[in-house]
């Protein structure tokens, strides 16, 4: 499966920004996606996952409340729903799909995206 991820951008502190991972080549709706992002010199970190009928959805403790994951299996599409974005969430956003389960863990994904780009000035 392909995943291209886009909706990044240059926003301000406080904007919302929400991120989509448009997915070709493969059966959507039997992969659990996930969202990871990068900072400039930092290592990969998990933001959010989502199972495959959209049941069990998980968000990392440190970006609850901000951050919300959805999909759309008609559409082949994930999304990441960013609100009171901060500058501290500046990184490359990263989408993913794994074969089986939904995890919070990079290594259990299959396939990646290329990234999208978020910078949050203050």
């Amino acid at each position: 499966v392909q995943l291209q991820a886009f909706g990044g951008g240059l926003v301000e502190a406080g904007a919302s920004l929400r991120l989509s991972c448009a997915a070709s080549g493969g059966t959507f709706r039997t992969y659990a996606m996930g969202w990871f992002r990068q900072a400039s010199g930092m290592e990969r970190g998990f933001v959010a996952a989502i199972s495959q009928g959209s049941s069990r959805t998980y968000v990392a403790d440190s970006l609850r409340g901000r951050f919300a994951i959805s999909r759309d299996n008609l559409k082949n599409t994930v999304y990441l729903q960013m609100n009171s974005l901060k500058p501290e969430d500046t990184a490359i956003y990263y989408c993913a799909a794994s074969k089986y389960t939904v995890s919070y863990l990079d290594t259990r994904y299959d396939y990646w995206g290329q990234g999208t780009l978020v910078t949050v000035s203050s």
